[in-house]
């Protein structure tokens, strides 16, 4: 079983001055990762954020949640981790996705492809960054990419290349995650381009538990040593139970969810310090998700809990 270690998503900020205070202080309430994610809407450039994020701080590690494959070339953004890996002395995880957010494709022009096909470009462009991280001339003849006798450089300074994250909420892409991805996110489905009720139907513990297996399965003797993911919608540290009991009464119609349902969504954290502490131990348990990914506006109220359970 994997220790604790906790991420936060966290897409902008109001200067530079303000976003390296605050990664830093991340950073100092024991947190591990500091993520960006990868959209056209109002948040800042993942790459440029994130090497702030490495010359501010000095083990805070770095991560996007994730690059979205249809965004840039994988030659390019091969160049990009290899150079941002180097500088920050090997403190970047590499997330990547087939991409989900349809207006993203609609607003940039973006032609959306069949689900099954951007997977397929996905999976091709890991193994084309894979090639690039090896220190040697690599070729490569996919159905979407074409590599001639390339050496990627420069070479990144954790052998091999920093880890893949790979996330998903059916079984193709978790299937090609457990083979291929160092860290696995276990996600709700993104199938519709939008979050509505049919994530929230997706997002319930029993289809967890599926997603798991699925990954148990394809990865074999693999399996224990895969770091099992989850991205948070929601945490809320309450002063007393019946607060986070209250919160799940309110919110679960809005998703045409039973109250009862909603306590079962692993990705909805709420409770006293205490209470949350005892959720991520049983999903722990349950789904072997060990690193688990929060927002940035959750920090403070989070780090009781991140101290608990990671000794921070």
């Amino acid at each position: 079983m994997h220790p604790f270690r906790f991420g936060v998503q966290f897409s902008k900020s109001a200067s530079g001055d303000s976003y390296r205070e605050a990664v830093r202080k991340i950073e100092d309430l024991g947190y591990s990762t500091v993520f960006c994610p990868d959209h056209f809407d109002d948040q800042w450039a993942p790459t440029v954020a994130l090497t702030v994020a490495a010359e501010a701080t000095d083990s805070l590690r770095i991560a996007t949640l994730v690059y979205d494959v249809d965004y840039r070339h994988p030659v390019t953004l091969a160049k990009e981790i290899a150079t941002l890996d180097l500088i920050s002395e090997g403190r970047v995880e590499f997330g990547i996705g087939a991409g989900w957010m349809q207006q993203d494709y609609e607003s940039a022009g973006i032609q959306f492809d069949k689900a099954g096909v951007r997977i397929e470009r996905m999976l091709e462009a890991v193994d084309v960054l894979k090639g690039l991280w090896r220190n040697e001339p690599f070729n490569f003849k996919g159905d979407h990419y074409s590599i001639s006798d390339l050496e990627g450089t420069p070479t990144p300074f954790q052998p091999g290349g920093p880890p893949v994250i790979i996330g998903g909420g059916g079984k193709r892409v978790l299937t090609a995650a457990a083979q291929q991805a160092d860290i696995v996110g276990l996600n709700a489905s993104l199938h519709a381009g939008s979050v509505g009720p049919e994530t929230a139907l997706s997002a319930l513990g029993d289809r967890f538990l599926e997603r798991r297996n699925w990954v148990e399965e394809a990865a074999g003797d693999r399996f224990a040593h895969i770091e099992l993911q989850m991205n948070t919608f929601m945490t809320a540290v309450t002063s007393s139970t019946s607060e986070a009991e209250e919160m799940f009464n309110g919110m679960a119609p809005m998703f045409g969810l039973t109250p009862e349902q909603a306590k079962t969504i692993p990705m909805v954290l709420a409770g006293t310090v205490n209470d949350v502490c005892e959720q991520l131990e049983r999903y722990r348990d349950l789904y072997g998700t060990s690193y688990w990914v929060i927002h940035e506006g959750e920090v403070e109220a989070m780090a009781p809990v991140v101290a608990k359970l990671t000794g921070a």
